[in-house]
């Protein structure tokens, strides 16, 4: 499910994770909001763990941090950060490259607003089992 099931512990260590991370690139909370577009009020709420942020507003948040998107969506579950781990035996085979485009594929599938949860997952489980059979054509 990559739909934003957070609990309240899950939610409020995302929004530590992205006030630690505006506070290492010296941005303050009204500069950050300037820069992603995201609002100042909002930012604020999911700093303090009050909102899930969607995917575009991580993918916003990412891009003016200069930080993964993807490291962000896995802290907001919208990417499974353990299937990473069941993946390892083709991944460790990957060349860097490919698993900058597995990642980027699997941000871009995440970060599509028109598509539902479900499809998302139906996307990401069919890609995932494609490049799983990548080696073996």
């Amino acid at each position: 499910m990559t739909d934003l099931h957070l609990g309240p512990v899950r939610l409020a260590q995302l929004g530590a994770y992205i006030r630690e991370q505006r506070q290492n690139a010296q941005y303050s909370l009204r500069q950050l909001a300037s820069v992603s577009g995201v609002s100042n009020p909002y930012l604020s709420q999911i700093e303090r763990g009050l909102r899930k942020p969607s995917a575009d507003v991580l993918q916003q948040l990412a891009k003016a941090l200069q930080i993964s998107a993807e490291t962000l969506y896995v802290r907001a579950g919208l990417l499974d950060g353990e299937q990473g781990a069941a993946d390892a035996p083709s991944e460790a085979s990957e060349e860097p490259a490919g698993r900058a485009e597995r990642t980027e594929v699997l941000a871009a599938i995440a970060a599509d607003p028109q598509l539902t949860p479900r499809q998302k997952s139906a996307l990401r489980e069919i890609y995932l089992s494609l490049r799983g059979q990548e080696g073996s054509d």
